[in-house]
């Protein structure tokens, strides 16, 4: 698809959301139960849309987090649910309706106790801090454990909101959770919302099942035992990050102060139009810090930083910008993180394996063998590693998404879910330890494991043909090559743990394809990667189609 020729630029400011209208059509519009558009519909991350399309209204919330609540009865949840919210428009217009029915509920709730940044109003949690406050909180108890609610949507556009469940073990719930609360929440919207407990907000925020917990202090104080912040302060190294407006905003200069890190915090804005971020490929303002067009701010000022990082809205992403390179591609500094940490986390178990995702780099495969270590290679979705990393049986987790987390110094959990702030971090770790930036590391694994290029692109697809993508065998691709190169390997189970991946992906020595229908549009999309450059690429692109609708005519 080709990019918008707004793409990099600042937005003109005549195109931005009209926030007054989308928080008016939150409380105002109300979802169609019957068409599957105005439905609740949790993805790999939750509920997601806009209030304007009537995907995201204060009738979703209301039903969501009532089917929340009754999930948590069902399942003997008995103790605090802890809410966090992001900077996007609809977070706070959600975090009130959420709140009103927890307190109804009886749900003993944990807000965010404010900063002096927001005069001590509730203010913004990363998602990884959630997951960290549920870990902490749980640690050690059998019973009466904690869970929570994250209100995001992720690097959306400012017009989307959305709203996830973290469950006990801190990450993303798994399909069996998110599938009961979906179909419960849209039973209550089909019974416009007849059982639907509630009260008035200020009555929920001043219950005695409300209390205030102080995320930013939790989370700071703990960060010592998860990254060498001693190796950071004393370094010399010229350090940025732009929080991008997002949950971590306040989060960054409380970090520098109390580890004396030389870290400059670029931005401390909050706008919820987002005017300040940089068009991304499409032409949509996207906080997507992996994106070279979102990042283009960042990426002309590399050479003032020996390195800097961003994090998207709810920061459980990371961008890294390496003055050798630029911005990483997110597979390069998922290697160069493996590579760097099973080198210098001598107390994580000897037996500690990698998680990747099908679609990330195969690069990381090479690292792996060349380390010793098992990779577990699961299907899409952070939510696969969760019990890895809670047990220390996974070091570090990653997508190629640029979402990853890993295990503190001593091997034990820090969060189950995915962490832009400790990956940032960790970029300036290994700089000040290693004397190269991860660009320049990147470099030195290509030198030895080769260097691949990577892609994902599109295809048309009807509804009917996605459906049947999904439901591939193995059996039905006949071919025996794939660019030039004997597939080695023919996947619809994802060989870490079993699990269908909900498509295709197809494999040689130096080479891969993997096609996954869309879930939005009507496209399937195509990961490939080839070690043996761009032309070899191209090729297995096109083979990857012809050979997909083969198999879907078939």
């Amino acid at each position: 698809m080709s990019n918008s020729p707004n793409a990099g630029k600042l937005p003109d400011p005549h195109c931005l959301t009209d926030l007054p209208r989308l928080v008016s059509a939150y409380y105002t519009l109300h979802p169609d139960a019957d068409n599957a558009a105005q439905k609740v519909s949790f993805g790999t991350s939750g509920h997601r849309g806009s209030a304007l399309h009537g995907a995201f209204n204060e009738d979703h919330i209301l039903a969501i987090t009532q089917a929340i609540c009754e999930y948590r009865a069902g399942q003997k949840i008995t103790g605090p649910l802890f809410l966090a919210m992001d900077t996007h428009a609809l977070s706070e217009p959600a975090f009130r309706s959420a709140l009103e029915v927890l307190a109804a509920n009886g749900i003993a709730t944990r807000i965010d106790a404010g900063t002096p940044e927001t005069s001590g109003q509730p203010g913004y949690t990363p998602t990884p801090a959630l997951s960290h406050a549920i870990l902490v909180y749980n640690k050690g108890r059998k019973d009466a454990l904690a869970d929570g609610i994250v209100i995001t949507p992720s690097h959306n556009p400012p017009e989307d909101g959305g709203f996830k469940y973290n469950p006990p073990n801190g990450g993303p719930a798994d399909t069996d959770v998110t599938g009961w609360v979906q179909n419960r929440a849209n039973d209550i919207l089909k019974a416009k919302l007849s059982g639907v407990k509630r009260v008035p907000f200020e009555q929920a925020l001043k219950a005695s099942t409300t209390t205030k917990h102080d995320y930013i202090t939790e989370y700071v104080d703990g960060l010592s035992n998860v990254v060498d912040m001693q190796a950071i302060a004393a370094s010399g190294l010229k350090l940025g990050v732009d929080p991008l407006g997002g949950a971590g905003v306040y989060y960054w200069q409380r970090i520098a102060d109390k580890y004396k890190l030389p870290l400059q915090v670029l931005s401390t804005i909050v706008d919820p139009t987002f005017r300040f971020m940089h068009i991304d490929w499409d032409g949509k303002i996207r906080m997507d810090c992996s994106s070279p067009f979102a990042m283009a701010g960042m990426i002309q000022n590399k050479d003032h930083f020996d390195v800097s990082w961003a994090c998207d809205t709810d920061h459980d992403r990371h961008g890294i910008v390496a003055k050798s390179t630029g911005l990483l591609n997110p597979n390069h500094y998922l290697a160069v993180s493996i590579e760097y940490l099973f080198a210098n986390r001598p107390n994580w178990r000897k037996d500690a394996a990698i998680g990747k995702t099908l679609v990330s780099s195969s690069m990381i495969d090479r690292v792996g063998a060349g380390l010793g270590r098992k990779v577990l290679e699961v299907p899409v979705g952070f939510k696969w590693f969760v019990n890895g990393l809670s047990d220390g049986s996974l070091g570090f987790g990653g997508e190629e998404s640029a979402g990853a987390s890993f295990l503190c110094l001593d091997g034990s959990a820090w969060s189950t879910d995915k962490d832009g702030l400790i990956m940032g971090l960790l970029s300036a770790e290994m700089t000040a330890r290693t004397g190269k930036d991860p660009g320049e590391l990147y470099q030195s694994l290509t030198a030895r494991y080769g260097n691949p290029v990577y892609q994902r692109i599109d295809a048309a697809a009807t509804k009917e043909e996605k459906a049947k993508l999904g439901k591939l065998s193995p059996e039905q691709v006949t071919t025996k090559e794939l660019a030039g190169e004997p597939i080695t390997a023919v996947l619809t189970n994802a060989p870490g743990n079993g699990a269908a991946i909900g498509g295709l992906k197809v494999a040689t020595e130096n080479g891969w394809f993997a096609a996954r229908p869309s879930g939005t549009e009507d496209v399937y999309k195509i990961y490939a990667e080839s070690f043996q450059g761009e032309d070899h690429l191209r090729q297995i692109q096109d083979e990857a189609k012809q050979l997909v609708n083969a198999a879907l005519k078939g």
